[in-house]
């Protein structure tokens, strides 16, 4: 009988090579030792759980040396040593066979029978590793016959796969030669009959007056076999019987070691991180029976796909259940984008075609995130959150399809949220600026307010604008601490220039607030304490909201707008023309200024020699633009408000709007927006003769 240590396991997933279990020894000292100092040296490495008990007295398991009486069993050693009686190799007494005689040798058969008839398989071996003896429970175990004799002189490690390799083969020869106190080591044998069995395998020195060792073997098999199913219950998903997440995960980080991918494959690595879209549905409204049964039928669908992926390529795409309705296919060794967007477009055709359960037909799409990069230097913990923020991408950007990781997505999307996380301490730490952009009067040229502006001064991402963090701040809700201060900070100015140039025409002041600032907080009540803290007249404050915010408002917002008019605050409507334009509603609105949208100016056509570009040569002007601002201009006169163009950036597009009646215009022609020592300077111009 030969063994094997390279064979497979009874579960694929549970293939180990041989462990190898072994202590060194203290180094023999000098002079003869007792039994008692070398049981001391070897009993505190025996396992109770795996290992038989150890008579400490004769080094033989307690099940051999308790058939005997104490005295006889005390005298074991010195029958078995090479000074005993004479009559079989190293000294051990052969079988007694028919008509042997009894009497003193009565004690040295009774040992030998007990021996045999254990049913622990066991081997005395000598320090050349040939077998003394053996019962036959190891004859046996490894299918040899039903008679031990038969393994007496044959090379103990071939029977039992000891040579397999070094490590095991070094320590087994060390316990041979006394410097070693045991190896305990587990292999996977081949039976004669063709099916293979695991064994745990002891090797145990004899008192040294012996010169030989004792070799135990345990048949482990059913033991592993109930590992082997454990491990396989805990490893997969019991709805889909797909790999589950711990298993996924373990695949994952062993496909990203250095030894997995260097010295063979393409050293690359895909991932599709599917989730089913509507699912909550299902389970809510059929129950999740139903939705076990579709998850079920989804994995078979993706198994298949993954086969299909899998043809002609050295490895099949791992499919797994993460949890809920989401699913991963684990793509080793990719050979790059193309192929990861073939098994994507595979999986969504796939699951195009409705379900049939037991009459049920049901529908149901999937959104993926798919991540393609080279292993090294890829952790799994970046691998999925770069999926799960592809998948992110894909259930926004409809749903129902694949997309793939992009690198200036992502980083955009970082920034977005380090942002965001450091909005409201922002506010706190002073980082927030105002800048102020002049409203002039189209008539006379005259200073008549300013429009306050925020500006982010971030440590680390510099100046930002009020486009890059104000819908950040929408989202989160810290529009409205941030309203707050832009608002008392802006009013505070305000009130600092009138006071500083009390000679020039008070200017007002025009500041934007976001509508969650209306719903999540008493703008009102804030107003009215901004007003009396600062001492600013409420006709010096304007507040501008949006179109889409303030068309249809009703309750709370209407409300809130009411009675800052009543208050004698300005209201005026922001990037008018481009939202909802219910020009009914408008004349019910305490509404006082309409902002006309830069579009609109910007689709001015320029002057003769007014174009950008200095060509001196201007397009043919469009007749249609005009009529519409005027008309919109015309409107607003007849409700009683005044009209503001934003983005007005030429002498021209000035010259045109002046003339079809525009009340005041705020753009690049009149100021960048600046800070307020400039505000300051234009006004001191203003007041003098």
């Amino acid at each position: 009988m030969s063994g094997t240590s390279d064979g497979q396991a009874p579960t694929a997933d549970l293939v180990r090579s041989a462990v190898t279990e072994s202590q060194i020894a203290t180094p023999p000292r000098a002079g003869a030792s007792s039994p008692e100092e070398r049981a001391r040296r070897v009993e505190p490495l025996a396992d109770p759980l795996t290992d038989p008990p150890v008579d400490l007295a004769t080094g033989l398991p307690v099940a051999l040396s308790a058939e005997f009486p104490v005295g006889l069993a005390a005298g074991l050693p010195a029958r078995l040593s090479a000074t005993g009686p004479p009559g079989g190799p190293n000294g051990i007494p052969p079988r007694p066979g028919p008509g042997t005689a009894t009497g003193q040798g009565t004690g040295a058969h009774t040992f030998q029978a007990t021996f045999d008839a254990a049913p622990l398989a066991m081997a005395v071996v000598d320090r050349e590793g040939r077998i003394v003896t053996a019962n036959d429970t190891l004859a046996a175990l490894l299918g040899t016959g039903s008679d031990g004799s038969h393994l007496t002189g044959r090379i103990a490690a071939d029977l039992v796969d000891l040579a397999s390799d070094a490590r095991t083969w070094h320590a087994y020869r060390e316990v041979l030669r006394g410097r070693q106190a045991r190896l305990r080591c587990t292999r996977r044998l081949k039976h004669p009959d063709g099916h293979s069995l695991w064994a745990q395998v002891t090797v145990s020195p004899l008192p040294e007056e012996e010169r030989a060792v004792l070799i135990s073997v345990s048949d482990i098999s059913g033991r592993r076999e109930l590992q082997a199913r454990l491990r396989h219950l805990q490893m997969h998903d019991p709805v889909t019987r797909l790999p589950n997440r711990t298993l996924f995960f373990e695949r994952l980080s062993a496909a990203l070691e250095a030894e997995a991918y260097e010295e063979s494959g393409t050293g690359r690595i895909g991932l599709c991180y599917l989730d089913l879209d509507g699912f909550k549905a299902v389970n809510d409204t059929l129950g999740h029976r139903v939705g076990d049964r579709l998850l079920a039928a989804v994995a078979e669908r993706l198994t298949r796909c993954a086969n299909e992926a899998g043809h002609a390529r050295t490895a099949t795409p791992l499919v797994a259940r993460l949890g809920g309705d989401e699913f991963a296919l684990l793509v080793e060794d990719s050979t790059g984008t193309e192929q990861l967007a073939d098994l994507a477009g595979s999986v969504l055709k796939s699951l195009q075609v409705p379900f049939d359960l037991s009459g049920q037909r049901l529908s149901v799409s999937a959104s993926i995130g798919v991540v393609e990069r080279h292993a090294a230097g890829t952790t799994a913990t970046g691998l999925m959150q770069a999926a799960d923020t592809t998948l992110y991408w894909a259930k926004a950007d409809g749903k129902s399809r694949w997309t793939l990781f992009d690198p200036e997505r992502n980083a955009h999307r970082m920034t977005r949220q380090a942002l965001s996380s450091s909005l409201r301490p922002a506010v706190e730490r002073g980082e927030f600026v105002l800048e102020y952009q002049p409203l002039v009067g189209m008539e006379d040229g005259v200073l008549r307010g300013v429009e306050a502006l925020v500006r982010w001064n971030h440590p680390q991402f510099g100046t930002l604008t009020p486009n890059r963090f104000i819908g950040l701040a929408e989202e989160d809700g810290s529009i409205v601490q941030l309203g707050r201060w832009v608002l008392a900070t802006a009013c505070r100015q305000a009130r600092r220039w009138q006071l500083e140039h009390p000679d020039a025409e008070p200017i007002f002041v025009s500041v934007n607030v976001a509508v969650r600032q209306v719903w999540d907080s008493d703008l009102v009540s804030d107003v009215a304490a901004i007003l009396a803290e600062t001492g600013l007249a409420p006709h010096l404050l304007q507040l501008e909201l949006t179109e889409s915010a303030v068309m249809g408002s009703a309750g709370r917002p209407l409300q809130a707008l009411q009675a800052l008019s009543d208050m004698g605050v300005g209201i005026a409507i922001d990037d008018f023309g481009t939202g909802y334009s219910n020009l009914a509603y408008l004349s019910r609105l305490p509404v006082s200024v309409l902002k006309l949208d830069g579009s609109f100016v910007r689709g001015f056509q320029y002057e003769s020699g007014d174009q950008p570009g200095g060509d001196g040569v201007g397009a043919p002007p469009n007749p249609a633009d005009e009529v519409v601002v005027e008309a919109m201009i015309q409107l607003a006169h007849r409700l009683g408000l005044t009209v503001t163009a934003e983005c007005v950036e030429t002498a021209g597009q000035a010259t045109r709007l002046r003339r079809i009646g525009c009340d005041t215009g705020q753009g690049w022609l009149y100021s960048r927006p600046v800070a307020p020592d400039r505000i300051s300077d234009l006004l001191t111009e203003a007041a003098r003769p």
